[in-house]
């Protein structure tokens, strides 16, 4: 099986589809979310693995958005536990490193081991943890190291310097397993559907009371920008369900009932 994840070898959303999947599937790097998507949909890949939330960081609004954009499903989630290393090229020490390389949010996600270690150090970021770690090797960058993981210093032949470096050990990232076709979920389950409702008094609350009348668990809520609409929003719910139970459709009939735009995201195991 061939899945599709953004960023390159090594990156943690290879080690989540390596997690979910095992070793046996066929990796497809790509550039951007967007190409992940794209590649599911031309049948380039047969999964694609997303990452939507971090327990630190909060939500990745582009994938929200995506998810939107095309006619994908979710079939399946895996919550991946962030491990971020410093790693160099092998022979090089801590007193050599002038600059560290990372994304963004990996840089933030271990701000004060970086303060603690090298105070000095230049903080540079770019598009991917593991994608700084190829540039390492590919570069000879002898002064420089890159906060990434185990598996990317792996793959590249890379050293690690430093273990553990984020500064929270709570880290995780929740991923989304995409396809073409949805799944009918075994065991406990879990929904994510996204809908809009007219900007008046109240209609939030009706939306919502269709699962609390039916003692339905919402586990996430999140809001996103209506497109050519100021200051209306698409709402993307998850709760605990499937649409294949009973309650649970009876509520989503409810909610299409009371709602200006309403479409199913995918029916999935609930993951761990």
């Amino acid at each position: 099986m061939t899945v599709a994840f953004q960023g390159e070898r090594g990156a943690f959303s290879e080690a989540a589809a390596v997690a979910y999947f095992g070793n046996a599937i066929h990796p497809l790097p790509c550039p951007t979310f967007e190409a992940v998507f794209e590649a599911v949909e031309r049948d380039v890949a047969q999964r694609g693995m997303v990452p939507v939330e971090n327990s630190l960081a909060g939500s990745i609004h582009r994938n929200y958005d995506l998810l939107l954009q095309h006619t994908l499903s979710i079939v399946g989630e895996i919550q991946q536990r962030i491990e971020h290393h410093l790693i160099v090229l092998p022979g090089v020490t801590l007193a050599q490193v002038r600059r560290v390389y990372s994304h963004p949010q990996a840089l933030a996600q271990c701000e004060g081991r970086l303060k603690q270690l090298l105070p000095e150090a230049e903080l540079v970021p770019t598009y991917d943890t593991a994608g700084s770690v190829k540039m390492l090797r590919d570069e000879n960058i002898r002064d420089g190291a890159a906060i990434a993981s185990r598996r990317a210093a792996e793959i590249y032949g890379m050293h690690i310097l430093e273990e553990g470096m984020e500064d929270s050990a709570e880290n995780y990232t929740r991923f989304l397993v995409l396809a073409r076709e949805p799944v009918v979920p075994t065991g406990p389950a879990k929904t994510s559907i996204v809908f809009s409702v007219k900007n008046v008094p109240g209609s939030l609350f009706k939306c919502l009371a269709v699962f609390a009348l039916r003692d339905i668990d919402l586990t996430k809520i999140e809001s996103r920008p209506l497109r050519d609409k100021r200051w209306e929003y698409l709402f993307y719910v998850d709760f605990a369900g499937s649409i294949y139970e009973e309650r649970c459709r009876n509520a989503l009939n409810h909610l299409q009932e009371i709602t200006s735009f309403f479409r199913v995201l995918g029916s999935y195991p609930r993951g761990v």
